[in-house]
């Protein structure tokens, strides 16, 4: 399967892409997973998936020389999914661990949840939420993205992080989630579209996202 007919998954030693490539291949998805910018280039859309710290992946990210390559393909509106850490990454800065910069595509940063957020009313003890928020939460969608369609709004999506985006602009939020704080779970903006969950988790609506996903490579290309 040549790249031209797969969607890219990213590869820079970190992160969940095995997978986010199972799950694609289980909806009919070919896929290429490389740390090489030659390899992904001519791939329909690419996905950016993520597990752990921000600064690690920035490093592994300009090591690769996959910077300037992510950016061509977010500039040049190719199909684009983020996934966690993946949709930190396009932010300005970061907070994790000291400041640290990130590929900049979207203005705003990262930031932690504050420490003794309330559960909702009625939780036993009215102990604090734990941190890193870990487990299903309702989603709301905000805004018409066609990765998006077709899915109920309220929907519950699969979510690991300690951290979450705070955009500048508000029009970019594509869906919102709460936990102690109402916060944005993903951001869209033509054919970009990234989530602070994890769809190659949420079972039934996960894997509906994702299809929609490379639905959306399949008639860009």
């Amino acid at each position: 399967m040549s790249g031209k007919d797969a969607i890219g998954v990213v590869d820079y030693g970190m992160g969940n892409l095995r997978s986010v490539s199972k799950a694609l291949a289980t909806l009919g998805f070919a896929t290429v997973v490389s740390g090489s910018a030659a390899e992904l280039a001519p791939c329909r859309g690419i996905v950016l998936p993520g597990v752990g710290a921000f600064r690690d992946c920035m490093e592994n990210l300009a090591r690769q020389g996959l910077i300037p390559f992510i950016n061509e393909v977010l500039r040049e509106g190719r199909p684009f999914l983020g996934i966690c850490l993946g949709l930190q990454l396009l932010f300005t800065e970061s907070e994790e661990f000291g400041r640290h910069e990130g590929i900049g595509f979207l203005p705003g940063k990262v930031v932690r949840f504050p420490a003794g957020m309330a559960g909702p009313s009625g939780t036993p003890g009215g102990s604090a939420l734990k941190v890193p928020h870990m487990g299903w939460n309702r989603v709301e969608f905000t805004a018409d993205h066609p990765v998006l369609r077709g899915i109920p709004s309220g929907s519950y999506f699969y979510f690991v992080h300690s951290y979450y985006v705070l955009p500048e602009d508000p029009a970019v939020v594509a869906c919102r989630t709460e936990y102690g704080i109402d916060f944005a779970a993903g951001v869209g903006r033509g054919n970009l579209l990234a989530v602070q969950f994890h769809p190659e988790k949420s079972q039934a609506a996960g894997l509906a996202l994702l299809s929609n996903f490379g639905r959306l490579c399949r008639e860009a290309a």
